[in-house]
C-alpha cells in the first residue's frame, strides 16, 4: 500500500518538501490556509504593475535546479536565470555611490575609486568569506545540527580545529571594522546582518558567510521574476502527483502515542504516515500543536526583525537605479537599536528598493518603474502601527528625495503595503518576524528549532522558522536535510 505524507503548508519549502517525497515514493498531499502557493514568494499585479512580494534576492540556484533533475528534468526546459552583473547599488545622501559589481576586481577597484579603499581589503574580506563557508556550510547549512553525526566526522573535526577564524568570538561590526578603513564599506558589509533580520552590531561574525554567496557564487534574477520559483516548482510538484488543497488551513496535528497519525482539516480526520510542518514554528506550536510538550527555550527566543513594504507604481524611470538598490541611513548603529531595542523605526531608516521592470519590463508600463520599497523594522509586540506606516512612509519619502535629487510623490500612481502585522496573517510567521528567530549571538544556529521531532515520531519540520533559517536557499536546505531522515516509501 502506498505510503502517504501530508505537508502543512505551501511556502518554498513545503513546495520543496513535497517535491522530494513524492521523488521518494510518497503519495503527498498538501494542505495551505492560503488560496494560492508559496507563502512569502507571492505576487500581485494593480494596473498594469507587478511586484514579487516576498525574498527578492536569488543565491544558490543550484538548490532549485537540484528538484528538476532530482525529478528526472532538465532545470532550463522548466525555469531560466541569468546572473547579475551588478549585485546591488549603494547610495549615501552625500552624494557617494558604489556599484557592488559582481565581478570581484571590478568591485575592489569601484571602493577604491569611491571610497578610497586599498582593493586588497576587498579581496581579503571576499576570501575571508569563503572560508567560513569552506568549513561551516558542511555543519550549519547542509545538516542537521540535533544529530550527533554531524559532529563527530571529518569536517566537523577541520572545523573545530579553525573556531578562532571563523567570527564566532566578535561581532559582524567588529569584523569589519578591522578589514576596512571607510566607515562607508563597513557599513556595507555590515548590511549582510539584515539577510537573516539580525543586528551586525551583535551577530557574530561568522554571518560574513553571506557575502560569499552574493560575490563569489553569485546573485541571480530569474527571468520571469521571483515569483516564477514558486510557479516552477508548483507546476512541478502537480507533475509528480502532489495534491494540493488550497483555503484549508489545518486545525491540528493528530498525535496518538507519541506518534503522528494525521491532521485534522475541516473538522476531518486525514491520515498519513508522515506530516511535515512548514507553518512558523511558534505559530505551530501555539495551534495546531498546542497540545504537545512545548520546546519553550525556543519558543520564548528573541525574534529576527520584520519588514514594512510599500508596493509603488512609479510613472517615471531613474536610469541610475538598478534591480538592488540600498539608500543608506546616516546613523546605522542607531537604527538597528531602534529596531531590536527600542522596538520602533528609526527616523531615518535605510530604504532598500527593488526594481523588477529594469530586467523585466512587462512589469510595470511604459517608461514607468515597479518599486518594492522596503525598510527593515521591529517584529510586532503590539506598536501602533497606523502610526509608525504614516512616520515611516514620510521618512522614506524624504530620504529617496534627498538622495535621489527629486520628488518622488508625484510619481507614486499606485501603494499597496504590507507591514508586520498582515505578513503574520498571510504567512503565518510568529509576530510577523522574516526568519523566525534572531541570529543576534553566537548560540543562535543551535536555538533553531530541527528538521524532526525529538519526541513525536513521523513529525517533521521545514521552512524559514528552523535549521539552518531563513531566504529562498536555506528554506531549500532545509526541506532537503529533512527529506535526507525519511526514507523511501
Amino acid at each position: 500500500m502506498e505510503k502517504k505524507a501530508i505537508v502543512i503548508g505551501s511556502g518554498i519549502a513545503g513546495l520543496a518538501a513535497s517535491i522530494r517525497l513524492a521523488n521518494k515514493g510518497y503519495q503527498v498531499q498538501v494542505f495551505e490556509s492560503n488560496a494560492y502557493p508559496g507563502g512569502k514568494l507571492s505576487e500581485i499585479s494593480i494596473q498594469g504593475y507587478r511586484f514579487d512580494t516576498g525574498p527578492s534576492l536569488f543565491t544558490l540556484p543550484e538548490q532549485v535546479d537540484e528538484l528538476f533533475t532530482l525529478s528526472g528534468k532538465n532545470p532550463r526546459d522548466h525555469f531560466q536565470y541569468k546572473r547579475l552583473k551588478v549585485n546591488c547599488h549603494y547610495f549615501w545622501e552625500d552624494g557617494t555611490t558604489v556599484r557592488a559589481y559582481a565581478d570581484r576586481q571590478a568591485f575592489a577597484q569601484e571602493v577604491k575609486l569611491k571610497l578610497g579603499e586599498n582593493p586588497h581589503n576587498i579581496t581579503e574580506a571576499l576570501n575571508k568569506s569563503a572560508y567560513i563557508y569552506q568549513y561551516l556550510a558542511p555543519l550549519f547549512m547542509h545538516r542537521s545540527l540535533h544529530r550527533w553525526s554531524t559532529w563527530l566526522n571529518q569536517k566537523a573535526l577541520k572545523a573545530y580545529l579553525r573556531l578562532g577564524k571563523l567570527g564566532l568570538f566578535q561581532t559582524m561590526n567588529q569584523a569589519n571594522k578591522k578589514l576596512f578603513g571607510n566607515a562607508k564599506l563597513v557599513q556595507l558589509f555590515n548590511r549582510y546582518a539584515t539577510y537573516n533580520g539580525s543586528n551586525p552590531f551583535q551577530t557574530p561574525a561568522t554571518l560574513n558567510i553571506i557575502p560569499h554567496l552574493e560575490f563569489n557564487r553569485g546573485a541571480y534574477f530569474p527571468e520571469k521574476g521571483m515569483h516564477d520559483i514558486t510557479q516552477s516548482l508548483y507546476a512541478l510538484a502537480t507533475e509528480l502527483g502532489v495534491n494540493f488543497s488550497f483555503g484549508k488551513p489545518v486545525e491540528k496535528i493528530v498525535i496518538e502515542k507519541q506518534v503522528a497519525k494525521g491532521v485534522l482539516v475541516q473538522g476531518r480526520f486525514q491520515a498519513s504516515d508522515l506530516v511535515i510542518n512548514n507553518m512558523d514554528m511558534v505559530n505551530a506550536y501555539k495551534t495546531i500543536l498546542k497540545d504537545q510538550l512545548q520546546p519553550k527555550k525556543l519558543l520564548q527566543q528573541p525574534k529576527s526583525s520584520s519588514a514594512l513594504i510599500f508596493y509603488w507604481g512609479i510613472s517615471k524611470e531613474f536610469p541610475e537605479l538598478d534591480l538592488h538598490n540600498i539608500l543608506f541611513s546616516g546613523d546605522y548603529a542607531r537604527e538597528f537599536d531602534h529596531i531590536f531595542n527600542k522596538q520602533t523605526i528609526f527616523e531615518d531608516p535605510t530604504v532598500y528598493i527593488n526594481i523588477t521592470s529594469v530586467y523585466k519590463k512587462d512589469d510595470a508600463p511604459e517608461q514607468s518603474m515597479n518599486w518594492f520599497t522596503m525598510i527593515n523594522v521591529p517584529n510586532n509586540q503590539g506598536q501602533d502601527w497606523e502610526l509608525l506606516k504614516n512616520r515611516a512612509r514620510t521618512s522614506i519619502i524624504n530620504k529617496i528625495n534627498r538622495t535621489l535629487k527629486t520628488d518622488i510623490e508625484p510619481y507614486i500612481v499606485v501603494e499597496e503595503i504590507l507591514d508586520p502585522i498582515s505578513i503574520e496573517s498571510k504567512t503565518s510567521s510568529a509576530n510577523g518576524a522574516l526568519y523566525g528567530n534572531s541570529s543576534n549571538n553566537r548560540y543562535a544556529a543551535f536555538l533553531r528549532h530541527a528538521n524532526f521531532s525529538s519526541n513525536l515520531k513521523g513529525l517533521y519540520f521545514c521552512g524559514g522558522s528552523v535549521h539552518p533559517g531563513g531566504g529562498i536557499p536555506l528554506c531549500l536546505l532545509s526541506a532537503k536535510i529533512m527529506s535526507e531522515m525519511i526514507p523511501k516509501a
